[in-house]
């Protein structure tokens, strides 16, 4: 049983590299520290209407968007809620997408599962096959866009043009470890609902979810006889078209530095923002095949989150904590116990750039002696 550890004022700053949370500018972390005011008054309504539309405008969207306070687990949840009323089939390849599978299994949804063994990634083909020779009729794919347990890049956007072919079948992308640092067009390619979690690539403070929703989605919605009070698109979305606010009490200092970093990332522009989360990418790749290896299948490495193999058999336990004590550096083990000694993870998303990653990669090349 946990015991109370008193939160002290002197931790020494740390460069986080790990899945996320991960680094947020000085002038974001500021931008909390206005005065509080309520949500309920105009000032709420200017800042959430700035919120939702910048967010339209970085993404390409004209879906909906959502902004609530939460993580992206919420939308996880109401999306099953809000678009499957029996049948969902669960595409899964890491435990994040597992989760998904449970999620919608809690919720009492009958749920069929694509597996495919940890590093790999989910194929088109199988999932047509499999919408094509099933005698259920799916309300909704699921799919993982980053599976960041094993490192894999699924190709949603190829998968969302199979999807579109069965116009009674929704899908449902979780990309809590990949929006704003991997480009994807959600409309060309027909994706119903895609979520996200602010502190991953959009490199915010942790506390709010995003979540974007076609009118088919929401429409699926209007008809169902049950839904998701709190993530409910049908009462975030009216409630937003009435009052240009959210239904419920936010977070409204995130929302402030939200408001603040999402500025910053129109700014710098999405292509652009693909582009080096792309080159920091392939500097890990890279230098992850020089001294170890890559995880994920070849050719679906994902572009935010590499996870390498321990090809070299070091103790990642030490070489983290040694990286930690010497440099302020932090990354990550292994996900669980399946990989926690097999693998490690690079977080190299949100404001870091190659410079910064090769920092880190020397640091642990000194640790570990290579």
């Amino acid at each position: 049983m946990s015991k109370k550890r008193e939160y002290k004022d002197d931790y020494p700053d740390k460069t986080l590299y790990i899945p996320g949370p991960t680094e947020v500018r000085e002038d974001v972390l500021e931008a909390m520290c206005e005065p509080m005011f309520g949500h309920r008054m105009d000032r709420m309504t200017d800042l959430y209407t700035t919120i939702v539309e910048d967010t339209k405008e970085f993404l390409g969207t004209d879906n909906e968007v959502i902004i609530l306070t939460g993580s992206g687990t919420e939308f996880m949840e109401s999306s099953l809620l809000n678009l499957v009323d029996e049948n969902v089939l669960c595409t899964t390849c890491g435990s994040f997408s597992e989760r998904q599978a449970n999620v919608a299994e809690r919720l009492g949804k009958t749920v069929d599962t694509l597996e495919y063994e940890w590093g790999q990634a989910v194929k088109p083909e199988d999932v047509r096959e499999a919408l094509e020779e099933s005698e259920t009729e799916y309300d909704a794919v699921t799919c993982v866009m980053n599976e960041s347990s094993t490192g894999v890049r699924n190709p949603i956007e190829e998968i969302g043009d199979v999807v579109a072919d069965y116009p009674d079948t929704y899908f449902v992308v979780d990309a809590v470890s990949a929006l704003g640092g991997d480009l994807v067009d959600i409309d060309e390619h027909d994706i119903d609902v895609i979520f996200t979690s602010v502190q991953k690539a959009f490199a915010m403070p942790p506390g709010l979810a995003v979540c974007v929703v076609s009118d088919d989605a929401y429409e699926r919605e209007l008809e169902s006889e049950s839904a998701s009070w709190y993530g409910g698109f049908q009462r975030s979305l009216d409630y937003y078209d009435r009052k240009g606010q959210t239904h419920s009490t936010p977070a409204i200092p995130v929302m402030l530095a939200y408001r603040k970093q999402m500025k910053h990332m129109l700014e710098e522009g999405h292509d652009a923002r693909d582009q080096r989360h792309r080159e920091m990418a392939e500097y890990t790749r890279e230098w992850a095949r020089e001294h170890f290896d890559m995880f994920p299948e070849a050719g679906y490495e994902s572009q935010t989150v590499a996870c390498i193999e321990n090809t070299q058999g070091i103790d990642v336990a030490e070489t983290i904590e040694a990286v930690d004590e010497k440099y302020d550096m932090v990354f990550s083990n292994g996900y669980g116990s399946q990989l926690g000694e097999e693998t490690f993870r690079i977080g190299h998303m949100g404001e870091h750039d190659r410079e910064s990653i090769e920092e880190l990669t020397d640091a642990i090349e000194d640790v570990a002696g290579l």
